[in-house]
């Protein structure tokens, strides 16, 4: 296609797994609830730098939206105000949504950052739908997989809310995520569509069928971690994020499900590696796919022998996503209808 739009796709994949990546960081550090709101933060634009701008003060101007602290309760403005000497509590509304009062302008800012890169991928995904049409005459697949992966944005955002509003409930987290890889894969779908690359493999049956009980696999193993993170956040509300070293005391049998379950995942990888390398069929994407199982299997080790070292957390997620982008992207390639 002699146009703009195979960049606008790669651009909108890449928007994506920045969201992965900023997500994770979040995660990482703790900032979930960095800003106690949505879309706002704390009823700012940009977030405050400072306790000191949430603190209730006398003779100041809150506008509408506001949060406060205040006898550690949030409390958030129905209207501008401007306050006297005496804290009037008829001219607050409790912020009743969760009870998290905390500030942290290390985490706000994290969490705030988030949400940028969200807004950035929001404006790439407008580019890709309006692209997308202009296209429809040439294929009809092109702008339903790109409006699908918009609504899904959409959709996406509503859930971000909801995470907050929640109080970073991990059902909603794993909706989150598992909706996110979704997007990936329909994107993906663009991308094979508008790409040269149908007709260059050959087709091997043992290959794409082990290639499909990976795809499955991956997805399981992601849900699966979505749930051990479940019982790290536990354990971090019940300990405090400073001690995250005691995250993985006790763990649960998903725990070890999740563990005992990379070694399937390593077996059935280096099956299509073995395929892929014996019947000459070419396919780098196999080559990527096990680097990146043995950065998953790496993270793993370190975050449980290691105490979570800085980054492993955001490294094993994003490893993930792109695992199942990789194995969902070869499935793609290696199908028979796209031969002919």
């Amino acid at each position: 296609m002699k146009n703009r739009f195979p960049k606008i796709v790669k651009a909108a994949i890449i928007s994506v797994y920045l969201i992965f990546l900023a997500g994770a960081i979040v995660r990482m550090t703790g900032s979930g609830m960095g800003c106690p709101d949505w879309p706002k933060c704390f009823g700012y634009l940009i977030p405050p730098t400072s306790e000191d701008q949430i603190t209730w003060k006398p003779n100041t101007t809150y506008e509408e939206g506001f949060i406060i602290i205040k006898n550690e309760t949030l409390y958030v403005a129905e209207k501008t105000i401007k306050t006297s000497t005496n804290f009037n509590i008829d001219n607050w509304q409790a912020y009743t949504k969760h009870d998290y009062n905390v500030f942290n302008k290390y985490h706000t800012w994290t969490e705030y950052i988030n949400r940028l890169v969200s807004v950035l991928a929001g404006f790439v995904f407008l580019f890709l739908i309006f692209s997308a049409f202009k296209l429809r005459k040439q294929d009809k697949r092109i702008p339903f997989l790109a409006f699908a992966a918009f609504f899904l944005m959409l959709f996406e955002a509503w859930l971000g809310k909801t995470v907050v509003d929640s109080n970073l409930n991990p059902t909603t987290i794993t909706i989150h995520m598992v909706v996110g890889l979704v997007i990936i894969a329909l994107l993906l779908g663009l991308q094979f569509i508008i790409s040269d690359e149908k007709k260059k493999f050959p087709y091997n049956s043992v290959f794409n069928k082990l290639l499909i009980i990976s795809v499955i696999f991956s997805l399981v193993q992601i849900a699966m971690g979505t749930q051990v993170r479940q019982f790290i956040d536990e354990q971090v509300k019940l300990y405090g994020f400073e001690n995250k070293n005691y995250s993985l005391m006790n763990p649960s049998f998903k725990f070890y499900f999740h563990r005992s379950f990379t070694i399937a995942i390593v077996l059935v990888n280096f099956g299509l590696f073995y395929i892929n390398q014996s019947k000459k069929l070419g396919y780098k994407i196999v080559n990527w796919i096990i680097a990146l199982i043995f950065i998953e299997s790496i993270t793993g080790i370190l975050m449980y022998y290691a105490e979570f070292p800085l980054g492993t957390q955001a490294i094993h997620l994003l490893s993930g996503a792109m695992l199942f982008g990789l194995q969902f992207y070869l499935w793609l390639q290696s199908r028979k209808t796209v031969r002919s």
